[in-house]
């Protein structure tokens, strides 16, 4: 079986110990920073494991003061096991993109307390009452200022992580630091632009699906734009990024909204975080005549819409914004524009508007990856009766070939909301 990330060696310090519950206080305990946020003898800490990702083993820590979350990599992919190696440096990544996150988009990522490279974990803020953002998509729950929230998170940290805001040498070194994280972004090169696109074997799809699917893969130009746009993903370094922003990665409150988990992280197009957010969001959309009863599918359905259009319009309210205040960088220097008495802002425009197609194709591949490829989401899995999954799944599908092969017919938001209404309306199956 094809292991992606079997090509680097795996590489372990020799005092290297993955932790347990049983362990865990005894290596933390001495942390000044861990011991007290927590508080309490070590001893008596409350420890609980609640990794149900597919990678990491995550820890509650909980004491008379508070509570902190540890998270620790582990030498192979959790959800496979010891045959699929995994470097542990990927928690290195995670780490740095955190403080990154900090900086350049400030209350959105947790905050990092302790970092031990060598045992490839840190510590990190624990938040709470929040909870998974897909799980409140599945149960219709509403989150004040979502769309918002993440399309400014979009726009930070693509602009203040490119050279429109960064000096060169320092986003040179930067991209050279994140150079180094080579396996995680060879998943995603895999899983997510390649293997749902032919029978890989780590595909797995409904059943009832497969004639779309079998349709999708004979589709050679949709093949060949998917892959123009793996070419952009590999060789553009325009800004960090997150790298995995899908509704598991977000957690929130009904009025807050965080974002986690960015192991992923490394230096891409501007348009990729923004372009996977938005498909999430789309299939949370397409899953819900599974999980919301009839009075209330319609309303729930248009609230999802309301915020993809939430996310494009802040995201370009808050990058002209930027544009405007912190272009410091080499790119669009006010040099050739302002001090010439000329305006920037056709070059601003121009660029969202590259950035926004980019967003919508990368968006529909999303939507693909994630009902054919390895890791599918809880909002088409959770459907037990298999037709209507495949029915719902249908839908996503089609409309992210759309997306994926004419974006240009989409970027007015009200045209991406009415094909979004088309094709949930579609029986295709």
């Amino acid at each position: 079986m094809q292991r992606f990330g079997e090509d680097w060696p795996v590489e372990i310090d020799q005092h290297y110990r993955a932790l347990g519950v049983d362990t865990l206080s005894q290596r933390l305990g001495g942390v000044e920073a861990v011991a007290s946020r927590v508080g309490g003898e070590p001893t008596s800490w409350d420890i609980r494991e609640v990794g149900d990702g597919n990678l990491n083993l995550v820890f509650i820590v909980s004491g008379d003061v508070g509570s902190v979350v540890v998270k620790q990599a582990l030498p192979y992919v959790r959800m496979v096991g010891e045959s699929w190696p995994l470097p542990i440096y990927r928690a290195h990544f995670e780490y740095y993109a955190l403080v990154r996150q900090a900086k350049r988009a400030p209350g959105i990522a947790p905050e990092v307390y302790y970092f031990d490279k060598p045992q490839a974990l840190f510590v990190m803020e624990y938040l709470h009452p929040h909870t998974i953002l897909r799980r409140k998509l599945i149960n219709g729950e509403r989150v004040a200022q979502l769309g918002e929230t993440i399309g400014q998170f979009c726009a930070r940290t693509a602009f203040r992580g490119s050279e429109l805001s960064l000096s060169s040498p320092e986003k040179k070194a930067d991209v050279g630091l994140f150079s180094g994280n080579v396996a995680i972004p060879a998943i995603t090169e895999s899983l997510v632009f390649t293997d749902p696109y032919y029978g890989a074997e780590m595909n797995h799809h409904t059943p009832e699906l497969s004639p779309v699917v079998d349709e999708l893969r004979r589709n050679a130009r949709l093949k060949a734009k998917v892959q123009r746009l793996l070419m952009k993903f590999t060789a553009n370094t325009e800004t960090m990024l997150h790298g995995d922003l899908h509704s598991g990665s977000i957690m929130a409150t009904d009025t807050d909204v965080r974002v986690i988990d960015p192991e992923f992280s490394q230096y891409g197009p501007m348009a990729f975080d923004l372009g996977m957010a938005v498909a999430n969001f789309l299939m949370a959309y397409f899953s819900q005549p599974a999980h919301r009863q009839e009075g209330e599918l319609d309303e729930y359905q248009a609230w999802i819409l309301d915020v993809i259009e939430a996310c494009f319009s802040h995201f370009d309210a808050e990058f002209r914004h930027l544009w405007q205040t912190e272009r410091t960088g080499i790119l669009f220097p006010k040099s050739l524009f302002e001090e010439q008495g000329n305006s920037a802002d056709d070059a601003c425009d121009a660029l969202l508007e590259e950035i926004r197609l980019d967003a919508l194709a990368y968006c529909g591949i999303e939507m693909h990856r994630r009902v054919l490829s390895l890791a599918h989401n809880a909002d088409f899995e959770e459907i037990e009766d298999t037709g209507l999954r495949a029915k719902l799944e249908a839908r996503n599908v089609l409309m992210g070939q759309t997306l994926i092969m004419e974006p240009e017919a989409y970027s007015d938001l009200t045209a991406l909301a009415d094909l979004a209404r088309a094709y949930n309306q579609q029986e295709v199956l």
